[in-house]
């Protein structure tokens, strides 16, 4: 049966939105009377869905919404606004609610908006429950000599390691800024040949060559490689580009203070930050990325059985 937590600090306003779900559909209930409360109910009866007032004492709807968001992203909530929240409301919106229905049609839109809602997020916790099965997706990318390309290729390996729970939201973004480095490396440097030391010279110099070089030969023939290994517990990137290659070993030190503000080692200083490992071949045309799992990321399922709950509207 569909669990639906109804917060509201009005035992009318409860009462009447309980009413109208009983009424459209079997439901099971859960009531609390402001945000602290809510969040109790939250972990002690996982719901499948959260149906909240804005304005209520403690912790209001708001800081309900970004509480959930943080702390178990699965559960959408609905937001019941009454006339002088909508400001409130749009933030809540904002902050990753799924919904809104003004209190005053929730007697002709609550049961809608609450159906439509359960039906999204089913999917959304299929899919999520099929993703934690996911044992092991290999990809391949052949990119031809087109810098429009990396940003596509980086947001999906990034989406799927987000997927494969191999990284946080904060660390989904460092590893998509690790990745554009290094393709954008295998492409100015690598395929195109662009020396680094030309842009600490001239930037615009480093930039207009590049662009001529991409319509020349051998250099627009040439293609970028990415090979993606993800696992559970680690998500190994390769990327490889066709131009003659360089001696890993004359790279500077990115660490070293001097080098800081230095073009030349600014990827590689973000690579060895952001990802747990970093590799070149001996040949220097091919860089393994490698993200190793830290930590557990999503709650847990709900559990078979829950605990007996005695709650009054």
């Amino acid at each position: 049966m569909t669990r639906v937590l109804i917060v509201d600090d009005s035992a009318t306003d409860r009462r009447i939105a309980g009413g109208l779900l009983e009424r459209h559909g079997e439901f099971e209930l859960v009531f609390a009377v402001d945000g602290r409360d809510a969040l109790e109910q939250v972990e002690l009866h996982l719901p499948d869905l959260v149906l909240t007032d804005l304005q209520m004492p403690e912790m209001d709807g708001l800081e309900l919404v970004q509480a959930i968001k943080r702390d178990y992203p699965l559960i959408p909530v609905i937001l019941m606004t009454a006339k002088g929240s909508e400001d409130v409301a749009v933030q809540a919106l904002q902050q990753g609610a799924a919904s809104y229905v003004p209190k005053r049609l929730l007697a002709r839109d609550l049961a809608e908006i609450v159906e439509r809602v359960l039906s999204a997020a089913s999917e959304e916790r299929g899919h999520t429950r099929l993703m934690n099965r996911l044992r092991r997706n290999v990809y391949t990318f052949v990119l031809e000599n087109d810098v429009t390309l990396v940003h596509s290729v980086v947001h999906y390996l990034q989406d799927a390691m987000a997927r494969m729970r191999l990284c946080t939201e904060t660390e989904k973004l460092r590893v998509g800024v690790a990745l554009e480095e290094a393709i954008v490396n295998a492409y100015y440097h690598g395929n195109l040949e662009v020396s680094s030391s030309l842009r600490e010279e001239d930037h615009q110099a480093y930039y207009d060559l590049a662009r001529r070089r991409a319509q020349e030969d051998p250099y627009r023939a040439r293609s970028i490689t990415v090979e993606a290994q993800l696992t559970q517990s680690e998500g190994v990137c390769v990327i490889r580009d066709e131009g003659p290659g360089f001696d890993p070993s004359s790279l500077p030190d990115p660490c070293d203070p001097e080098n800081l503000e230095r073009p030349c080692g600014r990827g590689l200083l973000l690579m060895r930050t952001f990802m747990d490992e970093v590799r070149y071949n001996d040949r220097g045309n091919e860089v393994t990325l490698i993200k190793r799992k830290a930590v557990e990321l999503v709650p847990a399922e709900r559990p078979v059985e829950d605990p007996p709950h005695e709650a009054t509207p």
